[in-house]
């Protein structure tokens, strides 16, 4: 084959895998990724007809402007938080968890199982015991599912975990309009929690925040200092290597994802008992899907997750402020959330590839 059919057949760009980068250029890659996602956010804000300086600056102080705001970030963030490092944990041996949603749901509905008929008979703090216990039971228990299927059977984790998100919620719905539903109420509603049995407030936080930064790390321990936390890492390497080892990789399956769904459900009962105080469908509220994003943005590393996390949410409580102040429609300031994330995960495709143009590498070489 003649250079000149070669040079034909050779695409104009084409991906190659970095050797290694330094931290240092990891860094500058993710600091041009931010400028540039503030720069087009600046664009459509100019379209809107609006100073981005301007709505930049109100979206920052509508996250941390007051002591009101500010509880109000924090309050975003710890369930973001702790669903990330529930999912970070079967996402380490890549058993693709989307079904936190659901998990958050059911650990919702087994925490209101006591919370909403028995409060009456326990003590406050036995009863907070018994919804949290309950909710990690019966989140670990729908996370275990999609667990069992897989080693057994082998189906695919997404699209089951996926589906079992509307199982869930289909559950809230008949519990809104048939057992579950508020006495007196004209339209589908679950009573709210009597003021009793809610989570005591910490710096006028529940104190969801301070077990988030407890699990925070206690999940870095369980990931880098023990044998479970290892047998995850090899079982997401090669399923083959771990067989080698004599690690059995459908007991960790099993035991990974009853975690996972664990920690997803005990966000329901954060939810529920420390800042809805009902069970509505948007009790998960999208965090199932965002904290996806949330722990790739962090490497899978729980410390990274909380500093995306509360960036995330800081995000999400200025776009309130600005549609509020400047008048910016709700759909565009999701819009400019997405930007922001979209260039923040993207620059992650550049910290591990380049592109090389048709003929480039020829005159490096």
């Amino acid at each position: 084959m003649s250079n000149l059919e070669m040079k034909v057949k050779e695409p104009l760009l084409r991906m190659v895998k970095r050797d290694a980068v330094s931290n240092k250029e990891a860094w500058t890659i993710r600091g041009i990724a931010f400028v540039l996602a503030l720069v087009t956010g600046g664009l459509l804000i100019l379209c809107l007809g609006n100073n981005p300086l301007e709505v930049y600056k109100s979206m920052v102080a509508g996250a941390w402007g007051s002591k009101t705001v500010i509880r109000e970030t924090i309050k975003l963030s710890v369930p973001l938080l702790i669903t990330a490092i529930g999912i970070s944990i079967a996402f380490r041996m890549k058993f693709w968890n989307i079904g936190a949603e659901g998990q958050i749901l059911v650990g919702a509905v087994a925490a209101g199982a006591f919370g909403l008929f028995t409060a009456h008979i326990f003590p406050k703090i036995p009863l907070v015991i018994l919804m949290m216990v309950s909710s990690l039971i019966a989140g670990g228990l729908y996370g275990l599912i999609p667990a069992l299927f897989k080693s057994k059977w082998g189906t695919n984790e997404t699209l089951f975990t996926l589906m079992l998100n509307y199982i869930a919620l289909a559950f809230i719905k008949y519990l809104m309009n048939g057992p579950w539903k508020a006495p007196g109420s004209s339209f589908p509603k679950i009573a709210m929690l009597v003021p009793g049995a809610r989570l005591t407030k910490v710096f006028g936080v529940h104190w969801g925040w301070i077990l988030a930064l407890v699990l925070v790390v206690v999940s870095y321990i369980y990931f880098t200092k023990t044998k479970q936390g290892y047998e995850v890492a090899v079982v997401g390497e090669s399923t083959n290597t771990a067989h080698y080892a004599g690690i059995k990789v459908g007991k960790v399956y099993n035991r990974t994802m009853f975690i996972s769904g664990a920690l997803c459900g005990l966000v329901g009962m954060l939810q529920f008992a420390g800042a809805d105080y009902t069970i509505t469908e948007g009790t998960a509220g999208g965090v199932g899907f965002t904290a996806i994003t949330v722990a790739w943005l962090a490497k899978m590393n729980p410390y990274g997750m909380l500093i995306v996390a509360v960036f995330i949410a800081m995000l999400e409580r200025g776009s309130n402020t600005i549609q509020t102040q400047f008048k910016i429609p709700a759909s565009a300031a999701d819009v400019l959330i997405g930007i922001i994330l979209f260039f923040m995960l993207g620059c992650e495709f550049f910290i591990n590839y380049r592109l090389i143009v048709r003929g480039k590498e020829e005159k490096n070489a």
